[in-house]
């Protein structure tokens, strides 16, 4: 008995200290992890990626990486990775407008990883060059406006509506019915300048006839190779051409990519979430 005590102090003596000392441990590794330095902190870095991922509702995070790069004079390139279904309207040429800003200082390469549609697919049309996956899904140039007319219901559960209004139009997209013919009319309107606007923007940038607007845009989705035909990428590759065509875009002699930011990284690692949830899904544009 002694002697199996004996045999096994080391394995107990260890388990205490570490029961004792967990948290400082704990302490200690998250500081490693922190605060070690990685290569691009040893040589700065001279390209960076930027995740365009899942619904565009809040362009500020996409757009201060973007002018963070612009305004850093070691980044020499940047590569815009995108996999998003697009969103609403304001975001969408929020990002837009900074990559037309980083364009004109530095080469921007836009990467369709999974599916850029509607306004990822905006947002991304001043890159110097888009590639995209050939599993890609790619296009969807188009505008929509949805609304619900839960008025039968309403009526079943003994609820109307009451409204107050000043302004003809002011309940314009109300569920509490179905819309007038008049209404209609207002959205269409909105609706209809916001596509012009996006077609316009689209065949400026890429170089095509806005007149041609059914072979391109009309809300088609193209696979890549059908999207390249129309003019909507420039290239097919995976992740790998992308970065080495902004490594000869970029002329750096010796690549070297940004590292995601420690802290991001450990709590993501902890965590075990996914970067996006909304990749694998494909919508129109929204204005709502």
């Amino acid at each position: 008995m002694n002697a199996l005590k004996t045999f096994f102090s080391p394995f107990v003596a260890l388990m205490k200290f570490i029961q004792d000392h967990f948290k400082a441990m704990l302490f200690l590794l998250l500081l490693f992890v922190l605060f070690s330095p990685s290569e691009s902190e040893l040589e700065p870095a001279n390209l960076a990626q930027i995740k365009l991922e899942g619904v565009i509702m809040d362009a500020s995070l996409v757009v201060q990486q973007l002018e963070v790069a612009r305004k850093d004079k070691d980044i020499k390139g940047v590569l815009f990775v995108i996999n998003s279904p697009g969103g609403a309207v304001p975001p969408s040429i929020e990002i837009m407008q900074a990559i037309k800003r980083l364009k004109a200082e530095k080469p921007v390469i836009a990467y369709a990883a999974g599916t850029i549609a509607s306004g990822s697919y905006y947002a991304s049309i001043y890159a110097n060059e888009i590639y995209a996956n050939p599993g890609s899904m790619v296009g969807s140039i188009g505008v929509i406006m949805q609304g619900s007319n839960y008025a039968e219901l309403a009526k079943k559960i003994g609820i109307s509506a009451q409204t107050i209004k000043a302004g003809k139009y002011k309940e314009v997209g109300t569920g509490a019915r179905e819309w007038t013919a008049e209404e209609k009319g207002e959205l269409e309107k909105v609706i209809n300048d916001t596509y012009a606007m996006f077609v316009n923007d689209v065949a400026m940038a890429r170089d095509l006839e806005a007149k041609n607007h059914t072979e391109f845009a009309d809300a088609h989705i193209f696979t890549a190779s059908q999207a390249q035909k129309v003019g909507l990428i420039d290239k097919i590759g995976v992740g790998f051409d992308a970065k080495n065509a902004l490594v000869e875009l970029s002329g750096v002699s010796k690549p070297v990519w940004q590292q995601e930011d420690k802290i991001d990284s450990f709590m993501r690692r902890l965590s075990g979430e996914s970067a996006s949830f909304f990749g694998a899904y494909f919508s129109n544009l929204t204005m709502k």
